[in-house]
């Protein structure tokens, strides 16, 4: 099968983080079994000013992003040499697949799939939720309703999102949704912490307002009064909070034991998991956190909010330890981040729910689950759209 992802943006920090990381694993997993899949997309930042071919082995036909309304950041990027160029991708495509959100780039391309009577399959990763926005709803009347409307299937990773784009597309009620769970490649797993090794804790998603990173560098005290030794490590690419996250470091007096190191690599992502012995996300809003599940991959044990979609799972399963979180409450919410990660850094909780997370990864998240259940919507999608033929 020919299959052609398109996200927004792909760029060398990995700044875009979820929506490009879950095309990257499906395409890899695609076609390792036989499928020509590829992905298309804006890229932006290469010092070279060459773009690449191909994104870890997986051909791609990217276009210099043109920051044409940079007042919406992500949303105000394209490239018409993109949209040209998916006009001709699609004659050979058996299916689109398109990671949708409210932007340039993934919307007019959905459209266009439409437009051409292309089999097309949306994702919208938590992105497509009601707003009352000005902007946002004139793009969800301009085009982005008739999408979800008339799209051949709709994947949602929870049932919170499910509801969110049905009542984005009422009144019309969508009934070619699809439940699909982001999934990760599986992993050994990690040894135990050796003892009287300094303990590590990790945080590592977009440094945003919304991650809570402050919330993580907050909790550091009360756990350094224990622990006097431990490390934390703040690790992704910087989108708007690090300024205020490191300043609120000097204030507490805790630099001495933060590590920032930037944007990782996917190798050295599953590395850093493989350090640390707690893995942070106190993001107030997480649909199902790619981040997390790697963490979870390797065997380290993970603190996330009530509102992550993850939440119900790890709670279940007893992979670590589910707080509540809300804006506003910046006290309350780095002293329950703090108590989570002291009890995960006792050495027989640590060893329970490290086995419970690699557990529960290997049993629904892997990528191999999520690509058959993909694969059948897939069938179902181009026979119908045969059908029509």
């Amino acid at each position: 099968m020919r299959i052609l992802h398109v996200v927004t943006l792909h760029t060398p920090d990995h700044a875009f983080g979820g929506p490009t990381r879950v095309a990257l694993n499906l395409s890899k997993v695609q076609r390792a079994a036989g499928d020509d899949a590829r992905i298309m997309a804006l890229g932006d930042g290469f010092v070279s000013g060459e773009l690449p071919a191909e994104i870890e082995g997986v051909p791609a036909l990217l276009h210099q992003a043109r920051h044409v309304l940079p007042m919406f950041e992500v949303s105000g990027i394209t490239s018409p040499a993109l949209l040209r160029a998916a006009r001709r991708a699609m004659r050979g495509a058996d299916l689109v697949h398109v990671h949708l959100m409210r932007d340039l780039v993934t919307l007019p391309v959905a459209l266009l799939a439409l437009a051409t009577r292309t089999p097309l399959v949306v994702q919208t990763h938590g992105m497509i939720d009601p707003t009352e926005k000005p902007v946002a709803k004139l793009t969800d009347l301009l085009g982005v309703r008739k999408v979800l409307r008339e799209a051949d299937a709709v994947l949602h990773l929870t049932e919170k999102e499910r509801l969110d784009v049905n009542a984005v597309a009422a009144p019309v009620a969508l009934t070619r949704t699809v439940r699909l769970v982001n999934g990760v490649r599986p992993q050994e797993r990690k040894p135990a912490r050796e003892p009287g090794r300094p303990p590590t804790v990790l945080f590592l998603a977009r440094v945003q307002e919304r991650k809570r990173p402050e919330d993580f560098v907050a909790a550091m005290p009360a756990v350094l009064a224990r622990h006097p030794d431990a490390r934390f490590v703040l690790a992704g690419p910087d989108t708007g909070a690090l300024a205020g996250t490191l300043a609120l470091a000097e204030r507490l007096g805790v630099t001495g034991s933060l590590d920032h190191v930037g944007p990782l690599g996917h190798e050295e992502v599953l590395a850093a998991g493989r350090e640390a012995d707690v893995y942070v996300l106190p993001s107030i809003e997480e649909p199902l956190g790619v981040s997390v599940l790697e963490a979870m991959s390797v065997g380290t044990p993970v603190v996330i909010t009530r509102t992550c979609g993850l939440g119900p799972d790890v709670a279940k399963a007893g992979a670590g330890r589910v707080i509540d979180s809300r804006v506003g409450e910046d006290e309350a919410n780095a002293a329950k981040v703090a108590g989570a990660v002291l009890e995960l850094l006792e050495p027989g909780a640590a060893a329970e729910a490290g086995k419970a997370a690699w557990d529960l990864v290997n049993a629904d998240f892997t990528i191999d689950v999520v690509t058959a259940t993909l694969r059948r919507t897939y069938e179902d999608v181009v026979g119908r759209g045969r059908r029509r033929g």
